[in-house]
Order: C-alpha cells, then structure tokens, then sequence
C-alpha cells in the first residue's frame, strides 16, 4: 500500500485531497493545526500539530512515504491577504513551514514532494487591465506580486527548486487559481469570492432583503476552479515526470458582478448589487492553460455555474444552521 503524507489537510483543499486519496487505496497522515470543519476526516492518521515547529515536523516524516504534498499555509481571501494587516503572520508562518517540512524530508530521503503555490504571485502591472490579464507561467518575472502573500508563495517556489537542483528531489509545483467548492471557508474574514457570495445571496433571501453589498465596482475579474477539478490537476501533475510551476485553473473568466449574478440566478432571486469599499486585490486575474495541456495533456473544463450549483446548496445550508432554520 502506498503512503501519503498530507500537510493542511484540516483545511478545505488538504481535506478533499485526503478524501481522494483514500478512493485510491493510499495509507494516508493529515497534519494540521485542527481536524478538517465540517466532516470527519477520512485519513487513517491524523495529527494536530504547528509545522512552524522543525521538530514536529521532523516527528510526523517519520517514515518513507511516497508523495508529500504540502499545502499548509497561512492564508485567506481578500478581507484577511489585502488589508496589510495580516503580512507579518503570512510570511512568516507559510515561510517556515516550507523550510520546516522540505529540510524535514531531504533528512527522510522523501523525494516526491508537491508544493501548493498561488497565482498571487503574478506580477501587478500584468493584471491592471480586468480584460486581458496576462498570467502565463513564464510572465511570473520581473516579480511584482500584489501582495505579501504573493511574495511568500513566490519565495517558496524558488525554495522547492532550489532543493530540486542541489538535492536531487522530485519537487512538483502548481499555481491554483481560486478554488472553491462544498466544505470550504464560508464566513469569518477568510472566505474566497464565491462562498462570500454565495453567504451574501442566501442571507439576503432568508432574511427577506432585497440587496448584497460588493467590494468594489464590481468589474475587477477572476476566473474560479471547482475542487474536484483542483485535485485531478494536483495528481496529475504529481504522478508526472515534470516539475512545474503550472497554473491550476479555470480559463472562463467573469466580472465579480457577473459572479453575483450567476449565483442569483441558481438561487432564483434577483437582488441589488449595492458597491461598497473593500479590499480588491489585482483588477484582473485568469489563468492560462496552454502550459498545462502541453505538459499534461489535460486542463479544467467543468463550467462554473456547475460548480457554483453544488456550492450555492452547500452554503446555503451553512446560512440556514447558522440562523436557525431547518
């Protein structure tokens, strides 16, 4: 039986992977600071640690397991990475726990390692125009990433490489594009677009409101992965002879507005988009997938409204615990 060692995996990208994992027949390890939110975890052993500490992390690489995939990392959506008040933790927090767990599994001999970067780390000044961002792999340098966490997750990047050159490991790297989908953050500042969006809509609706507020003039762009999608990528590109970095994501880019509208319409309800200041990030952002299917023969095609339906009926669900509403 094969063994993975997943890291982050209380979190909502970690925890769907552990899931597939397992439908593979793997023997599977979670580490993460908490068991995964809203479903029990279905890794056989799950350990509640901080990988900022090198001494857990060499504790929890404690046997040869077959591929390590680390997507622990200190992170959030716009409301928590944007503000600027959060640089200082992200940096440092994600930065340790990459130099923790690579140099924890060079002494391991563990060669298969997969690390989760961002398409953060893009340069701003490719991404001022929302209709024609450019965010090919190879447009990452000269660097400019928008954000601390952009910073960070490029950083990182040039580590895993660093220990692929000199150590000789099988370091594999993808860029996710905005993943979403059921089981994922909802509500408390750290929530991606479409969960805060869908919370907005499905609360409007039960509360008897006839309007959601938008960060913003509603134009900047995005483009938006479905999980299931987001972990097909990651094992392809894991069980492959290439290294990356590749984006992972969704070529269909919409306005944010034209993602508020979409969930309307799976909700059955039209509101007002009321805007309102907020923090926004790049005003363009769209993943290029030519690389992808050169290298792997395969990118996302789920349509989005497919994978808002799932996720619109997941949270709203969530909004009606919440409120009290069975």
């Amino acid at each position: 039986m094969k063994k993975a060692l997943v890291c982050g995996a209380g979190g909502f990208i970690g925890s769907h992977l552990v899931k597939r994992l397992k439908r593979e027949g793997y023997w599977v390890r979670g580490v993460d600071l908490k068991y995964p939110e809203f479903s029990e975890t279905e890794a056989d052993d799950f350990v509640i640690g901080d990988l900022r500490d090198p001494y857990f992390c060499r504790s929890i690489v404690d046997t040869k397991f077959d591929e390590v995939y680390q997507l622990a990392a200190d992170m959030g959506g716009a409301g928590y990475v944007f503000t600027g008040d959060n640089d200082a933790d992200i940096m440092h927090n994600s930065a340790l726990i990459n130099l923790n767990m690579l140099d924890a599994c060079y002494r391991r001999n563990i060669k298969r390692i997969f690390y989760s970067s961002s398409a953060c780390i893009y340069p701003k000044y490719n991404q001022e125009d929302p209709n024609n961002p450019k965010c090919s792999e190879d447009s990452a340098y000269p660097a400019a990433p928008d954000s601390e966490y952009g910073w960070e997750k490029l950083f990182s990047e040039r580590l895993y490489l660093a220990y692929h050159r000199n150590y000789g490991m099988e370091v594999r790297i993808a860029r996710y594009h905005n993943i979403f989908g059921p089981e994922g953050t909802w509500i408390g500042g750290r929530e991606k677009a479409p969960a805060a969006l869908c919370r907005k809509v499905a609360t409007a609706i039960l509360k008897g409101e006839d309007y959601i507020e938008v960060w913003g003039d509603g134009k900047q762009t995005r483009s938006f992965l479905y999980i299931d999608e987001c972990i097909e990528g990651t094992l392809r590109l894991m069980r492959s002879n290439w290294t990356g970095p590749v984006n992972i994501g969704s070529e269909e880019m919409v306005t944010i507005d034209q993602l508020a509208e979409m969930i309307m319409n799976i909700a059955g309800k039209k509101l007002k988009i009321v805007h309102v200041p907020g923090p926004q990030g790049v005003r363009g952002r769209n993943s290029d997938n030519r690389l992808i299917k050169e290298k792997l023969g395969w990118a996302p095609s789920m349509p989005l409204k497919e994978g808002l339906k799932i996720t619109y009926k997941w949270v709203e669900e969530q909004v009606k615990k919440s409120l009290g509403i069975r």
